[in-house]
């Protein structure tokens, strides 16, 4: 985003979301960051604003008919926050993971799919993309969404038997 005429076509401020959603005229895929009050990071922000932040996204999307029968909403927070977690951490390069963050689907297709335990992390929403709308090839060929999806067995479905290995999302939609 070197460019300012790339940043002025695709930057947008979160009152032309707000619009776009009610206009019915939102892009394909769209990220929404919010102020680092309420973007969920648990040094800086509140949650409850985060969430609060969220809900008012997905309601005006439920709002919405046409945007509500094709929208997949996406809410995940940017990491940890330095707060220890117990669960597998995939060593899939020199940096390796991190720790296990939430990924919540909200959409019509993910409804009644519960709690999914395939291994992601924010290279899960590339993927989802790249798949999603078949684009046939991924960002890069040295980026973490060449990953195979993982396959794990019974015993312990956090970690993939082909490490290393990162989901595509789409077990949230129960497809």
């Amino acid at each position: 985003m070197t460019s300012s005429a790339e940043r002025a076509a695709h930057l947008k401020d979160l009152t032309d979301l707000y619009s776009d959603i009610q206009a019915g005229t939102l892009p394909a895929v769209s990220f929404v960051k919010p102020s680092g009050l309420v973007d969920g990071h648990p040094s800086q922000s509140r949650w409850e604003l985060f969430e609060e932040f969220s809900r008012k996204i997905i309601e005006m999307v439920q709002a919405n008919p046409a945007a509500w029968a094709n929208t997949a909403i996406i809410v995940t927070v940017d990491e940890g926050g330095g707060y220890w977690d117990s669960g597998y951490i995939q060593p899939l390069d020199f940096f390796g993971d991190g720790p296990r963050i939430p990924f919540l689907a909200v959409s019509k297709a993910s409804l009644n799919v519960g709690i999914v335990h395939t291994y992601y992390d924010h290279v899960s929403i590339d993927k989802f993309i790249e798949r999603n709308w078949r684009l046939g090839e991924t960002i890069s060929p040295r980026t973490r969404d060449n990953l195979p999806n993982p396959t794990s067995d019974a015993l312990n479905p956090y970690v993939p038997k082909n490490s290393p290995a990162i989901g595509d999302l789409f077990e949230l939609f129960g497809r």
